[in-house]
């Protein structure tokens, strides 16, 4: 089967999960059969990808890519970078209109069984793959205009593209079961128009070399040799993440067990915000603010933590929670992330419940037995997850919305 994949970005060139989802999907498409061109709006070197074809759509530096609101929609129409030809500056949606242009023009030559669109950044270009030639459309939904925005409104231009987007597609797949429940309740698309195929840990990040070195963080190395136990948090520092709450939580656990060091790791538009907080609690000598990290670094985070909080408003799966069960961390979830749907194991709280989350994490502080227990239960949960049953699900859409294409070439 060939699929063209319309996406926004492929590691390494990427700024958030959706790169890393996108990868592995491809991947495992590809190891079932799958014939795949994907679509990005960059120029980029990824010859190291053998299993498909990365089409770039424009000659933009992936740097500039980065910039242009793809997790901060609520910036769509700024001018925030100089356009190819550099008479001009343009925004997100000038780059959406000229992906749309060149994956019209590449529907002349390349005829793919089906079109699978991720995100609102490529729905247009999606729907207009199936308007003007026919072709079934799936859109996945990795999260909504209403989880960035922290379910407070958002910005109305991205929510009439995932609108239009998800009217239009034939099939949608929704990375967790509330993804499919904001998609009914908010878009009022039907429940049956809806599957859910759960995202599993990068592959990648499974199979690359990793060794940590304990003497680069001897502070924390020390800390934790005096009893204190390392709780952290890895993300994009937005309302969307719940921080926050997250921060009032600390100081809260604090008051009951002052052995605990809390590490957040990251950086995003509420990072002064979150420094100051932590000063006006009192507790800036029990936190770390390490700033954006990926690689070696990231992995440090989870190899030097005991427990693993996502604090998210609303997470439609959350990633990194797989990579921190993967390095042995108990988990600590809010009952608004897609991942709690598998990982029974893991705690649960409701984002804005500060006092319950303080229990919790008090609780695994002072409790080694509990800690195994969580640890062990975890560790056997996300093992189970592959990117392989994710392939099998798309490509059991494919086979369905297959039946409505209608070529018009």
């Amino acid at each position: 089967m060939k699929i063209l994949m319309l996406g926004w970005e492929l590691p390494p060139n990427n700024s958030g999960g959706l790169g890393v989802a996108c990868l592995n999907l491809s991947r495992a498409l590809a190891d079932e059969g799958a014939s795949i061109d994907f679509v990005v709006p960059y120029t980029a070197d990824h010859s190291d990808i053998k299993f498909m074809k990365v089409v770039s759509a424009l000659k933009l530096d992936p740097l500039y890519r980065y910039g242009i609101g793809a997790y901060d929609s609520w910036k769509v129409e700024d001018v925030v970078f100089p356009s190819v030809d550099a008479e001009k500056l343009i925004s997100i949606r000038d780059v959406q209109a000229q992906y749309c242009d060149f994956v019209k023009e590449y529907l002349m030559e390349y005829k793919p069984d089906v079109v699978h669109a991720h995100d609102w950044l490529t729905f247009e270009a999606g729907v207009l793959a199936k308007k003007n030639y026919g072709l079934p459309l799936v859109a996945h939904v990795h999260a909504t205009e209403f989880d960035r925005s922290g379910m407070n409104g958002g910005n109305p231009v991205v929510h009439e593209v995932e609108y239009e987007g998800l009217l239009a597609a034939d099939k949608i797949i929704a990375v967790s079961k509330a993804t499919k429940k904001i998609i009914h309740d908010r878009y009022g698309i039907p429940w049956d128009k809806i599957d859910v195929a759960y995202n599993s840990l990068d592959e990648d990040f499974v199979t690359a070399d990793y060794n940590f070195d304990a003497s680069q963080y001897e502070y924390i190395e020390m800390m934790k040799n005096m009893g204190y136990t390392v709780v952290s948090t890895v993300g994009r520092f937005t309302i969307q993440k719940g921080l926050s709450h997250m921060m009032k939580a600390a100081a809260r656990a604090l008051q009951k067990e002052p052995k605990l060091l809390f590490v957040f790791g990251g950086d995003g538009e509420e990072r002064e915000e979150l420094m100051n907080l932590a000063a006006d609690l009192g507790i800036s000598r029990n936190v770390i603010f390490t700033g954006f990290v990926r690689g070696q670094r990231l992995r440090d985070i989870y190899e030097l933590s005991d427990v693993f909080v996502m604090s998210s408003v609303s997470e439609p799966f959350g990633l990194t929670a797989l990579e921190a069960a993967h390095h042995g961390n108990v988990l600590i979830l809010t009952r608004q992330s897609g991942v709690a749907e598998v990982l029974k194991s893991a705690m649960e709280y409701d984002f804005w419940d500060e006092e319950k989350l303080a229990d919790e994490i008090v609780a695994v502080a002072k409790s080694p037995a509990l800690r195994s227990v969580l640890h062990d239960g975890v560790l056997d949960e996300y093992r189970k997850i592959s990117w392989g049953d994710v392939a099998k699900k798309c490509l059991q859409v494919y086979n369905e919305v297959n039946k409505r294409k209608r070529y018009n070439y």
